[in-house]
């Protein structure tokens, strides 16, 4: 059916897509966690903290997350009741999936475009953080990339389920 080819090919390109992305995003985490220790040392034991070390904290937490969400999303790593869902019938899982699917798309397709508009504004403003003065609009491209490979992902989730309707 075309359907669950379409979704099929979109997890084969969003799924080592994702493990790249949250490769980096780990790779940043590390980094993250290296400096946090070490502005920490600094700070306590030579009263020198490190200068802009929030400032890359905050731009690299930006990193991590965006590039996590997508891989959550292909390993169904998201948040659900499984105590509530598991007690329901096989039917029953499927019309909530169904009903909740689309809106988990329709929400991130809007979180993602507002976030490309959000690009433009910030690029357009010249923010910068206050202690290194880099740029924030690469970050919010970032944040971008993250919320679109979600929604992509949920758009093969609602073509399986849409075929799933369809075969029953």
């Amino acid at each position: 059916m075309l359907l669950d080819r379409t979704a099929n090919a979109i997890y084969k390109v969003m799924t080592p897509l994702s493990k790249v992305l949250v490769f980096i995003g780990g790779a940043f985490l590390a980094v993250m966690m290296f400096l946090t220790f070490s502005d920490v040392a600094m700070r306590y034991f030579f009263d020198m903290p490190i200068s802009g070390a929030f400032d890359l904290t905050e731009y690299m937490m930006a990193i991590v997350f965006a590039f996590g969400l997508p891989y959550c999303a292909v390993e169904r790593g998201h948040i659900r009741v499984d105590i509530l869902m598991e007690r329901l019938s096989e039917k029953a899982q499927t019309i909530i999936n169904a009903v909740t699917t689309p809106i988990g798309l329709g929400l991130f397709a809007l979180i993602a475009w507002q976030s490309f508009r959000y690009i433009l504004i910030q690029q357009d403003s010249s923010i910068v953080s206050s202690v290194l003065l880099i740029p924030r609009y690469p970050f919010v491209a970032v944040l971008f990339v993250g919320y679109t490979c979600f929604a992509i992902v949920l758009v093969a989730d609602v073509l399986k389920l849409i075929a799933q309707v369809i075969k029953k």
